[in-house]
């Protein structure tokens, strides 16, 4: 949702700091809250006024009308706010039809006046402009201020003057106040604009000699500017309407939506409820809510939520659990029912997000089966057969009920079935696998078939539909009323330019031009500013191609000047700049605006420069829109599978426009069933304001010879759906148009509900779908009692049409087949490859890092260290505690022997050469050999070799001269058995205090004593030390086998520890050089023996 209210607290809060006005404002800051957890001695500290002034208390949790409702106390003192709040504090009251427990107030000075003294101001923002309304009466009583109120709108980017406020706001203003109200409204418009306000009204505004004082104040702003305004809103609280409680639940979903690229929801309306809903899809969501409530599920609706715009399966699985942690708290006597519903996905991976989902009904297997909880299912879109069959799986292996239903059974279907309205079908029919579009499309000859299974939710009647009202023809069209755009935006030649990196959008694109046979690629270019010009490889049915990607959008526009569509992929930050851009280029004549939650102030000024240049936009908020046969907009169809059931490929008779995009998938699924087709559909987007409206692409199809009728989806909030009306009643839509606008459930309920899209809020009467329905009806447009059966209406229609000639239904051409990519032939289990690489350490794929099975987050909690890190990672194994210990011991001891050893040394001379840290490292690692450092695998085998075989330390002694051999790990240039290297000892008494056993290290020292009596410096060495101790760890810590064990010594893993402790070393030696500026290394020549040969 974009325009969210906040509370009169905050309003005020923004007003006082950021308000720039001459206008002497009073009272700023002067306002105390007062909640459950209120310390009266700290607050009277904090707030001193309190204690002497006369007061005013007032409940603020968006009420409406609190004057008139009784709850305001006036002119106390702090004694009578206190028995006041006594008496409302906690206390459940009834405000229209929602009731709610009052627990916020509001305490401010009371500020004496005169009525006259009293006025009403208000700005909001509409499509062209914003309004401003003025009305010299204000206070309580001040009754329709629609009616009564001046009224001034200033337009999109256009500045508010003080003669423009006191020439047409204030002609009923006293003389001596005029200047002062002119200079207050300009601020608060200025301010209204600069903090991105969607409403804001002040009743009363009271004017005195001594200043301006805000008395009440009631705001909306849009949210969706928060990464504008982040500086100045902080962070804002977003109160729930009254009567609706806010739950740490729908906060939790909030806190995954808002660091999700995909759209989360969930509003709770009667957690005892026993209907709970999981909706994939904005439009979706509010046809279930819509569908129940007519079937009379109102009272026992627990939930309104939505997920949308391919979740990963950790967020629908964290989404998922929040829900049926909530439905399984208490008991229901008719148990529960849980709709996974949803519209035919256009690029939401159904399998992987209902993966998720899997995973929550297993992990709640219990409560769901004590809570006697039967789940129906209906979806389609990319991979849904697998997600069906998933989801088929998982009720018969937990016991669960659970109902599954694809693209054959009508959205809403599940809903009459749950609800006890329609019997539940044994075996419902199945559609072709996704699979099957490398097939021949269709083998019948006719479209469309003539009889589909009965799906709907209440049986079918006969043909019980509205009748239109035959169009009055012989009025003249009064065609200024109407914004009049291009009637052909696609045609089979249209070239677009798409901006951002979505190389599936572009490839699914592609493949619809290929099933359409157009000559060519509709994706002339793609815009991408993050990288350099280049190629990026696509495919062209059997064949690759190249396409070229550009940085800047002034050279693929000069480079491909037949371009005349620029869809648009940019994010909700950098779509506004992008498009403004792209709007500069007159060959563009239709811009698509994917991206959700631009702020709505960005969207008007781009819909005003649109108007300009004679631009269409679709969008914002939109998946785009289809043309049959011609072009498609990024993932609007879905995958060819959906395009082919949907006979997309070839056009129909059939146009609709709607505003979701889901939905839109829907409709083109019940359009193919019924008609011939679709001959072009659009979704204009869920935002408030999108670019195009329902009557522009009304108006296209009413003058685009192809199309015979048309389809409207249209949804609550807004007037748009009134246009409509108009067209039809003045005769300039004379073509049958069938209506249905969702969001009826919304005048049943108790509490205002937000639905998924940001426009779907009614703020009047006449913006509800039940008055636009009705309005529709009356205009004469075919209007079904319910979305249910909106098929049955089409079909109707579409038979009369083709019963009177006017539609004639073609033969079926079936279109070419195009490969399958073999990135989705393999999600889909078609084939099999063998992988490129095998790791069984670490897993990245899911939620966080797990390594070896153990989850990142655990390896903090049970404070692993760095050795138990490398045990997981080396050794797949969670050592003991004193074996994690050993290992970073050893780390330590091993990190550095000072600069004069031969790694160290190289790592210098390179870092003083200038080279990189890596470079620098690299080169001294090189250096690690049987000479330096790598005799910890050398003396692990050789000590072990000998110990296992039988032979008598001095037996290997004598074996080892015997053959030429040095003994590795034994001798040191500079330590002896009188001067003794401390990092032996240390580790050899950790070794003896803490391991199970030292058999090999007690067998090492017998040979040390036999070496150092021939010779004081052969002593075990720290590398002998740390391979014949290893050895013992792994044979003695119980968590390997003997072959195990020693497989690792064999594979090399114990040099691994001088590597990666030394690492440290050299690391620290280049850091040290490069800080000590040291130039080029030369050696010396008088370190160098010259010899000639």
């Amino acid at each position: 949702m974009s325009a969210k209210a906040i509370s009169e607290q905050t309003g005020k809060e923004f007003l006082y700091k950021y308000i720039s006005t001459s206008a002497a404002v009073q009272n700023r800051f002067r306002y105390a809250r007062v909640t459950a957890d209120t310390d009266w001695d700290r607050l009277t500290q904090e707030q001193p006024w309190l204690l002497t002034e006369r007061l005013v208390v007032k409940p603020d949790q968006l009420i409406k009308r609190r004057g008139k409702l009784g709850l305001v106390g006036i002119n106390l003192d702090l004694h009578g706010v206190r028995d006041w709040l006594k008496t409302h504090f906690m206390k459940e009251t009834t405000v229209g039809k929602a009731k709610g427990v009052l627990r916020n107030f509001l305490i401010e000075p009371f500020v004496p006046h005169e009525q006259d003294e009293e006025f009403y101001v208000c700005i909001y923002a509409m499509r062209e402009g914003d309004h401003v309304l003025f009305h010299h009466e204000g206070g309580v009583e001040v009754g329709d201020v629609d009616a009564k109120a001046q009224r001034l709108m200033v337009a999109v980017d256009e500045k508010l003057t003080e003669d423009q406020v006191t020439e047409q706001l204030l002609t009923n203003v006293s003389e001596d106040k005029k200047q002062v109200i002119a200079t207050f409204i300009v601020g608060l418009f200025t301010l209204y604009e600069e903090l991105y306000f969607t409403y804001l009204e002040i009743n009363p505004l009271v004017v005195t000699q001594d200043g301006v004082f805000i008395l009440d104040m009631a705001a909306k702003i849009d949210a969706t500017a928060d990464y504008i305004c982040k500086s100045k809103w902080g962070d804002v609280e977003f109160p729930p309407p009254f009567g609706r409680e806010a739950y740490p639940e729908e906060a939790y979903i909030a806190d995954l939506d808002a660091k999700s690229g995909a759209s989360l929801k969930l509003t709770l309306l009667n957690p005892q409820g026993r209907i709970w809903t999981m909706v994939a899809g904005g439009g979706a969501s509010v046809v279930y809510s819509d569908t129940i409530c007519d079937l009379g599920g109102v009272d026992e609706l627990a939930n309104y939520g939505e997920y949308s715009g391919a979740p990963s399966e950790q967020q629908t699985y964290d989404y998922a659990k929040t829900i049926l942690a909530l439905m399984t708290q208490e008991k229901h006597p008719e148990g529960k029912v849980l709709i996974i519903g949803g519209s035919i996905a256009n690029f939401t991976n159904v399998a992987a997000t209902f993966k998720g989902i899997v995973r929550a009904i297993k992990d709640y297997q219990g409560p769901l089966k004590e809570h006697e909880v039967t789940i129906f299912v209906r979806r389609g879109g990319p991979n849904y057969q697998e997600g069906l069959r998933v989801m088929g799986e998982v009720g018969k292996t937990t016991g669960i009920p659970i109902h599954v239903f694809g693209t054959e059974t009508h959205m809403t279907a599940i809903v009459g079935m749950a609800l006890g309205h329609r019997p539940i079908p044994n075996e419902p029919p199945k559609d072709a696998h996704t699979a099957n579009f490398l097939l021949s499309a269709s083998n019948s000859a006719k479209t469309p078939a003539a009889t589909r299974t009965a799906s709907f939710s209440e049986p079918r009647t006969s043909n019980d539909v509205t009748p239109a009202k035959k169009s009055k023809a012989g009025l003249p069209a009064d065609i200024h009323r109407f914004r009049l755009p291009e009637t052909t935006l696609f045609k089979k030649t249209t070239k677009t330019i798409v901006w951002g990196m979505q190389t599936r959008a572009v490839q699914g694109m592609m493949d619809f031009d290929y099933v359409c046979s157009r000559d060519e690629p509709s994706v002339a270019a793609m815009v991408y500013p993050f990288t350099g010009d280049h190629k990026q490889k696509f495919y062209w049915g059997h064949k690759e191609i190249l396409l070229p990607v550009y940085k800047n959008m002034a050279d693929a526009m000069k480079k491909h000047p037949q371009v005349d569509v620029l869809i648009s992929f940019a994010s909700l930050r950098s779509a506004f700049d992008s498009t403004i851009e792209a709007m500069q280029y007159p060959q563009i004549h239709t811009i698509a605006i994917i991206a959700e939650g631009i702020p709505e102030a960005q969207t008007r000024k781009m819909i005003k420069m649109a108007d300009e240049k004679g631009v269409t936009i679709i969008g914002p908020a939109t998946v785009g829109g289809i043309k049959p046969g011609c072009f498609k907009i990024g993932n609007t169809g879905g995958m060819l599978d959906n395009i082919l059931a949907s006979k997309l490929y070839r056009p129909g008779s059939v146009a609709y426009v709607s505003r979701s995009g889901g939905m839109s998938n829907e409709l083109n699924n019940i359009i193919s069933r019924t008609t011939d087709g679709v001959y072009e559909g659009v979704a204009i987007g869920g935002d408030r304001y999108p670019g195009s409206t329902f009557m522009d692409h009304v108006l296209r199809y009413q003058d685009t010879p192809g199309v015979k009728m048309i389809i409207m989806l249209g949804e609550i909030g807004g007037t748009e759906e009134y246009r409509i009306c108009q067209g039809i009643q003045e005769g300039r839509i004379t073509k049958p148009v069938v209506c249905w606008c969702i969001g009826t459930c919304a005048t049943m309920f108790a509490s205002e509900v937000q639905f998924g899209h940001a426009g779907a809020c009614a703020n009047q009467a006449s913006e509800t779908a039940v008055a636009k329905n009705q309005a529709l009806r009356d205009a004469g447009a075919y209007v079904p009692k319910s979305f249910d059966e909106l098929g049955n209406v089409i079909s109707t229609v579409y038979e009369e049409l083709v019963a009177n000639g006017t539609i004639v239904p073609a033969q079926e051409v079936p279109p070419p087949t195009v490969p399958m990519d073999y990135s989705w032939a393999r999600e889909l289990g078609l084939i099999r490859k063998p992988a490129s690489f095998m790791t069984s350490i670490c897993d990245e794929r899911g939620q966080e890092l797990i390594y070896a099975g153990m989850p990142i987050t655990e390896v903090f909690k049970e404070e692993m260290g760095l050795g138990g890190v490398l045990g997981l990672l080396w050794f797949q194994r969670r050592l003991p505690r004193y074996a994690c210990h050993f290992i970073e011991m050893c780390l330590m001891v091993t990190a550095d022997h000072g600069p004069a050893v031969s790694g160290a040394h190289n790592t210098i001379v390179c870092a003083r050469a200038g080279k990189d840290l890596i470079s620098s490292l690299t080169s001294g690692l090189l250096t690690i050999g049987d000479r330096f450092g790598g005799a910890l695998d050398a003396a692990a085998k050789q000590f072990s070799k000998a110990f296992d075989s039988g032979m008598l330390p001095m037996e290997f002694v004598n074996k080892m001269k015997k053959d030429g051999k040095l003994i590795m790990g034994i001798g040191h240039r500079v330590k002896s058995i009188n001067n003794p290297d401390m990092r032996v000892q240390i580790l050899k008494d950790y070794v003896k205090q803490n391991f199970p056993s030292s058999h090999l290290l007690d067998y090492a020292l017998d040979v040390e004593k036999i070496t150092t009596s021939k010779k004081p410096n052969l002593i075990l060495n720290v590398d002998g030390l740390i391979g014949v101790a290893f050895v013992d760890l792994l044979r003695t810590c119980g968590g390997f086998t003997r072959d195990e064990a020693d497989e690792f010594v064999e594979i090399g893993a114990l040099n691994g520890i001088f590597v990666l402790g030394r690492s440290m070393g050299f690391i620290g030696h280049y850091l040290d050089q490069k800080r000590l500026k040291q130039g080029l290394y030369r050696h010396p020549w008088d370190d160098i023996s010259y010899w000639t040969f």
